[in-house]
């Protein structure tokens, strides 16, 4: 139930950044929730073949609840990071257009 408000939060931050630049909404939501997914299998995976190695304990002595818990940062932070490409890429494209069109108003 926790994993259905994160994932709330996850969509409306990105909805809201969509709504800010006039992009599509419900597929930047979608890619919110999409990337945090993808954090947390690649942490899943990562930690999985650590574990396998031997560099921690087995993987078959840790509960699923404790790997969920464990791959919980690394799918917020695969998050954080695509919602500040993506902000930081947009604003960058928004300051260039308006500094066009005010080089097109003193040229007139």
């Amino acid at each position: 139930m926790l994993g259905l408000f994160l994932l709330y939060f996850i969509g409306k931050a990105f909805y809201e950044l969509a709504h800010e630049h006039n992009k599509n909404k419900w597929g930047f939501a979608i890619l919110g929730v999409a990337s945090y997914y993808a954090g947390t299998f690649l942490g899943g995976v990562i930690l999985g073949v650590l574990m396998e190695l031997g560099i921690f304990t087995s993987l078959y002595d840790v509960p699923d609840l404790a790997l969920g818990l464990i791959t919980l940062p690394i799918g917020i932070l695969a998050c954080w990071a695509t919602y500040r490409l993506l902000k930081s890429n947009w604003e960058r494209v928004t300051k260039s257009e308006k500094s066009e069109v005010l080089d097109q108003d003193l040229i007139q």
